[in-house]
């Protein structure tokens, strides 16, 4: 089979399209074709084994060289074959998962407590843009803010693969929604049912006056202490991400936020995205949301499987509206 082999930290040039052994599933596992696979931050870390202070941390970077040879941990495809003891898949269902790593491939295999049924209502292109983006925006907006009908929610970075998800998770869970964006993304983060909308280039969103139940925060807010000022008393400072830099960021951008919740009555949580098979259960939650009609994915671009590197490149500008998909032939 086909795949991208990562043998160095370094740019998407540093993946290589090889011929490799195609996976024999084991006991427990599924091997699942790859239909379509998605480009996230996560994977882009990996590749540069940035922010190096990760490297030291654990979560699956190596100190000098990747710990895993094959990237990508967003799946969708079709199950190719089983392995002994296997019950809840056969061959030819049309399944998705979170994966630490496999989906540049054109085959992985999977243990069968991450796989999930793909919603109907979606292609494998579309299904591939849902494990890590709108899992890790579930975990923001039901577990981390928990929120409730009639609050209000601000979410910074509202127009990317992990906000787009999450202003929609909102406004079904009953919020009134704001998002922070761009100029040219505002059409974009109403018409998933934002109900207003912050240029962050000509208005300073911490001006704001203070009121909301619960702030989102994807892009990294330059400034934790003067964001959590459009607050209520007892609001929710959930911190998703930041601006990665070679060294440290987001990581101090995270530390920052975990202080300031020591030193305020707002309580601060950091966004994990569920560990599978904790995440296989939360992408059935989905499904029922995706097939209801009540999300749907925001899809900016689409790569053939040949220009995958071109699409990690396009992901690292930081101005990809929704997500970036590649189908893999």
């Amino acid at each position: 089979m086909k795949a991208y082999v990562l043998h160095s930290y370094g740019p998407p040039e540093n993946l290589h399209l090889t011929d490799v052994e195609k996976p024999v599933p084991g006991a427990g596992e599924v091997l699942v074709r790859v239909r379509a696979t998605s480009i996230n931050p996560y994977d882009w870390h990996h590749l540069r084994g940035e922010p190096v202070v990760a490297r030291f941390m654990g979560g699956g970077f190596g100190k000098r060289r990747p710990s895993h040879p094959i990237l990508g941990c967003d799946v969708a495809g079709e199950v190719a074959a089983v392995g002994a003891g296997v019950t809840r898949f056969r061959p030819g269902d049309e399944v998705y998962a979170l994966v630490k790593h496999g989906g540049f491939a054109q085959y992985t295999c999977i243990p069968e407590d991450h796989l999930a049924p793909k919603p109907r209502s979606l292609s494998f292109e579309q299904a591939a843009t849902v494990p890590m983006a709108a899992l890790t925006a579930l975990a923001a907006i039901r577990d981390n803010a928990k929120v409730q009908p009639g609050q209000r929610v601000l979410v910074i970075g509202a127009s990317g693969g992990v906000g787009t998800y999450a202003v929609q998770l909102a406004r079904s869970a009953g919020a009134a929604v704001t998002g922070v964006c761009s100029a040219r993304n505002a059409d974009l983060v109403r018409s998933i049912g934002a109900a207003e909308v912050i240029d962050y280039t000509t208005q300073d969103f911490t001006r704001l006056a203070r009121g909301f139940d619960a702030l989102v925060d994807i892009a990294g807010s330059p400034s934790v202490w003067a964001a959590r000022r459009v607050l209520r008393p007892a609001g929710t400072y959930v911190v998703v991400g930041g601006n990665a830099g070679r060294w440290a960021r987001p990581v101090d951008h995270m530390i920052g936020a975990t202080v300031m919740g020591k030193l305020t009555s707002q309580p601060v949580v950091i966004t994990d995205t569920p560990a599978a098979p904790a995440s296989a259960r939360d992408l059935v939650e989905l499904t029922a949301l995706f097939d209801s009609g009540a999300v749907k994915p925001v899809v900016e671009r689409r790569y053939p499987f040949a220009e995958l590197p071109e699409a990690i490149r396009h992901v690292e500008t930081g101005r990809a509206r929704g997500k970036v998909v590649v189908a893999v032939e």
